[in-house]
């Protein structure tokens, strides 16, 4: 989900866009690939797309076709040419799938039709489309180790990747609301539960989605929500002391959270996707089942206590604990 993250032109209340201009990411978020390669592709894709009756939410579709398509691609690589042809195939449509995920955000800034529910869509095409990518590698495993060890490895790596991906994610989106104001998810549900005004009976299911998705993270990074809410509370105090106090918020954060934002790259979804493919040429995707499920999850338990730690040193010198 990383659609929604740049600092884009405005549409000044009119649904069109006041100038069309690549967004504006931070620096310290992005890594090679992305800064490189995936966004500026992203952008171009987007501004092509904008000439055409395609919407965000289409484009989201598209992505998680591009996952989908490679699934399949690691799935039937011994009938698509002589190895390791399928897996390159499979390798490069993943990868693909990075430079769609940011065009359909860079499409509703151009468009003007930035919304949470959009990237609520994004954000369930993303995990849908991963989840069919893990079932066809497990069907793929089962050929050389048999179904009970092949299900056991690929559900232990699925929950583990929808564990990462949601601390990576929601770090990520606290950064770049406590630095720069970016709004995200969790503001929508807090301020006027707009998201799920739906009348037909499915406004339950996107709220549990929502609130179970950003609990799980609150519940790795408890500390973080002392510093949110200090945020959120010094942006709305705007005619007082709060222009000060959120100076104040976002030297401490710049100083105590940017450092641990390389922790997010290493987990974030560009060396995964690279990890698989060449586990996939290596010959079996055991390999990533085990990079996903032991060094990952090693990594992501010292980016927990480190990020915890720097928002529990925050919040304890801005006053807010």
């Amino acid at each position: 989900m990383d659609s929604a993250g740049g600092i884009g032109a405005a549409s000044g209340g009119t649904g069109r866009p006041t100038a069309i201009e690549r967004p504006r990411r931070p620096r310290e978020m992005q890594d090679a690939l992305n800064h490189f390669l995936y966004h500026p592709l992203a952008w171009q894709l987007a501004k092509r797309l904008a000439r055409t009756p395609i919407t965000p939410n289409m484009v989201s579709v598209l992505g998680g076709l591009c996952v989908v398509a490679a699934g399949l691609c690691y799935w039937g690589q011994s009938r698509l040419g002589p190895w390791p042809v399928g897996a390159v195939l499979g390798m490069a449509l993943h990868m693909t799938w990075h430079v769609v995920d940011g065009a359909d955000g860079d499409l509703a800034r151009i468009t003007g039709k930035t919304s949470p529910l959009g990237e609520l869509v994004d954000g369930i095409c993303d995990y849908a489309s991963h989840i069919v990518l893990y079932v066809l590698l497990a069907f793929v495993l089962t050929r050389a180790i048999g179904p009970g060890w092949a299900w056991f490895w690929t559900l232990a790596a699925g929950a583990s990747h929808i564990v990462q991906s949601n601390f990576v994610e929601v770090q990520r989106r606290f950064y770049q609301y406590w630095t720069y104001g970016v709004p995200w998810l969790n503001n929508a549900t807090k301020d006027d539960g707009a998201l799920f005004k739906d009348k037909r009976g499915v406004s339950w299911i996107l709220r549990g989605f929502v609130l179970g998705y950003l609990r799980l993270a609150s519940g790795m990074s408890p500390w973080a929500l002392q510093v949110d809410a200090a945020v959120t509370a010094a942006m709305k105090d705007d005619a007082g002391t709060g222009p000060a106090r959120l100076a104040r918020i976002r030297a401490e954060v710049q100083k105590e959270q940017r450092p641990l934002l390389l922790l997010l790259k290493f987990l974030g979804p560009n060396p995964r996707a690279i990890v698989l493919g060449l586990a996939m040429i290596a010959g079996s995707p055991l390999y990533y089942f085990l990079y996903q499920t032991i060094v990952l999850n090693l990594l992501l338990m010292v980016a927990v206590r480190l990020h915890n730690a720097a928002a529990r040193r925050v919040a304890l010198r801005i006053g807010a604990a």
